[in-house]
């Protein structure tokens, strides 16, 4: 579980906005409308509180799955597919992206395209947009550049403020892409002359393939497969850094589950734990990492992983999850990573996001007292690094 912590403001609101206009100008927009577009702006009060309690971040990955990919949305969304079933072979002999897998994404992002008209969900994406840039988080960078292009599609499409909606993160449309990625590769999907990523299912499901395809998705390359780990196999062997042939997990033991045979044994992947020793595991693709380039999160990168197969007739995942963990709160978290950091495990930023880099980290102090090297962080470890650290 991770956070995606605010920084505070370093000025008022409103010296923000006088300070960020040169910024956008630079980058191309016309200061009239600029000053047009901000004047009288505040602050959207809802945008602290909705980083700080994003749900791909802050719950248990089998509680986020399961929230998710349900029954109910399963069937909606194989009915939603064959009502469009034209559209989405046709995009997916375009752009070689799986149609189910967009499909997913669809599901995941919008509920099949049902919550774009809920205006509790869907609106204005500017004024929030410049509250993140002025609150500071951990991705400045990037919510700078979303505002910029927010203000760019208001000036390349004549839309007026009130029309270019999205999430209160300034996700856009059906499949949710944000604003840098909407003027990156939106598409005309349906030939009317105009993007438009709200009403036109055939324009969000072309500028996603086309920005799925941008980000390195491989045609004909599924996510990934579940897989059954032997005892006594060397966890410390589940690492990102580098992808290894199905065959090397093959010679150490690793087999489908359900006793399904492995395809392409020279098919390169990684081992991914994501609930340690006793939850589900799986080899993943170059294609998931993809997932987690449209979504950082795992949990969600999972979750469409998932849906997507579900969608096709698959079932559950096989093995479950460790349902009773108790996992560290923000503090504890935190603490761990300063642990790790003294240990000379870790050399990464103490923020209590506890991704893959502090879970390796987690892992080689496991392996180091001789325990099963999982780099599953729960609160147990907090007081195990505590006692270490003195």
């Amino acid at each position: 579980m991770t956070v995606a912590a605010l920084a505070q403001p370093v000025e008022s609101f409103d010296s923000f906005l006088a300070g960020f206009r040169s910024k956008a100008v630079a980058a191309g927009i016309d200061g009239q409308l600029y000053d047009r577009v901000t004047a009288g702006m505040t602050p959207d009060p809802r945008v602290p509180q909705l980083v700080t309690t994003q749900p791909e971040f802050a719950t248990p990955i089998w509680d986020y799955i399961d929230g998710r990919v349900t029954a109910d949305r399963v069937a909606r969304g194989k009915a939603a597919i064959a009502a469009n079933q034209a559209l989405f072979a046709s995009v997916g002999a375009a752009y070689g992206v799986d149609p189910y897998l967009l499909g997913a994404i669809w599901g995941m992002e919008t509920d099949y395209g049902a919550v774009l008209n809920n205006g509790n969900l869907i609106g204005p994406v500017v004024r929030p947009l410049a509250t993140l840039v002025h609150q500071r988080r951990s991705r400045l960078v990037e919510d700078e550049g979303d505002l910029i292009a927010a203000l760019k599609l208001l000036q390349l499409g004549g839309l007026e403020p009130q029309e270019l909606v999205g999430s209160w993160a300034g996700a856009i449309g059906h499949l949710q892409v944000n604003p840098a990625n909407v003027v990156a590769h939106g598409t005309d999907g349906d030939g009317d002359g105009v993007v438009d990523l709200h009403r036109s299912l055939a324009d969000a499901l072309a500028t996603s393939a086309r920005y799925l395809r941008g980000i390195g998705y491989q045609p004909g390359l599924d996510w990934g497969m579940e897989v059954v780990v032997p005892p006594g196999f060397d966890y410390l062997l589940a690492s990102r850094t580098q992808l290894l042939p199905v065959s090397f997990f093959a010679e150490r033991g690793v087999t489908r589950v359900a006793d399904r045979p492995f395809g392409d044994t020279n098919l390169g992947v990684f081992l991914y734990v994501p609930a340690g020793q006793d939850g589900p595991k799986f080899l993943m693709t170059q294609n998931y990492l993809v997932l987690k380039g449209y979504n950082f999160s795992d949990s969600y990168a999972l979750s469409v992983a998932h849906i997507t197969d579900r969608l096709k007739g698959g079932g559950s995942f096989v093995d479950d999850w460790p349902r009773g963990t108790a996992f560290p709160n923000l503090a504890e978290r935190e603490a761990i990573q300063r642990a790790l950091l003294s240990l000379g495990l870790y050399d990464g930023s103490v923020d209590g996001r506890l991704g893959p880099i502090t879970q390796e980290a987690y892992a080689r102090f496991q392996a180091s007292r001789g325990e099963v090297a999982d780099g599953f962080i729960t609160k147990a470890a907090h007081a195990a690094l505590a006692a270490a650290a003195r």
